[in-house]
């Protein structure tokens, strides 16, 4: 997966796996590092780098949770809002270019879920 959106992610500056973390994180942020890598099944030896990167590259903030300073807080920046529906834009990209309708997406996301499943368990 991530050779196939890799033409599609290097226009923008981002790796598949921030690609995802972006992705996450337009749907609400701030979000809690500990509470990203959940969501993203990576740990935080993972996601701590890549955040590190996305913020030296202007994507996101990292800032002390102000109600518990143990907690590290996530946001976008306004740089990367802008680049919003360019990265939305990359599913319906990838659809194109595999030729896959709706379904076919949705069976290709079922079937990745179900390899990805076992390996966790």
């Amino acid at each position: 997966m991530a050779r196939l959106h890799k033409p599609f992610l290097e226009p923008l500056g981002l790796t598949f796996p921030q690609y995802l973390v972006m992705l996450e994180l337009f749907s609400g942020s701030p979000v809690a590092v500990g509470e990203l890598g959940t969501k993203l099944d990576m740990d935080t030896g993972t996601i701590t780098p890549l955040l590190k990167r996305l913020e030296a590259s202007g994507m996101v903030t990292r800032v002390r949770d102000p109600a518990d300073e143990r907690r590290v807080l996530v946001s976008l920046t306004d740089g990367a809002y802008l680049l919003r529906d360019r990265v939305w834009s990359i599913t319906d990209q990838i659809k194109t270019a595999c030729q896959l309708t709706e379904d076919g997406l949705a069976d290709l996301r079922d079937t990745l879920n179900a390899l990805a499943r076992p390996a966790s368990e």
